[in-house]
């Protein structure tokens, strides 16, 4: 078996019921553009929830990014592009939901 060579940081999103649609597409737009505000960043995308089955707890949107290492990974977390885009979630983020795991 070989080793895995994607990390994945997938970040589940829930907005308040206030939340306006015009706060929502901020926050997308705002993360769209940190892959190209910080290295090591593979691939990005992004979408809303589509399941049919009703499990998805209130979070509507979903972000995954790769990285090829840890160490990309723990770079963007710390990046201070990331660190003020955290920083504007409050206003209309109700939960979130984030899990890193290396794809097989």
């Amino acid at each position: 078996m070989t080793a895995p060579t994607s990390l994945r940081h997938v970040v589940l999103f829930a907005f308040k019921d206030e939340a306006t649609a015009e706060q929502i597409e901020s926050v997308v737009r705002d993360f769209s553009a940190l892959p190209q505000a910080i290295p090591g960043i593979v691939s990005y995308e992004w979408g809303t929830n589509v399941s049919p089955e009703g499990l998805n707890d209130s979070f509507t949107h979903c972000f995954t990014l790769t990285f090829a290492r840890n160490e990309d990974r723990d770079v963007y977390l710390d990046h201070p592009a990331h660190t003020a885009f955290v920083s504007t979630l409050g206003a209309c983020l109700a939960r979130s939901l984030v899990v890193d795991y290396w794809a097989k």
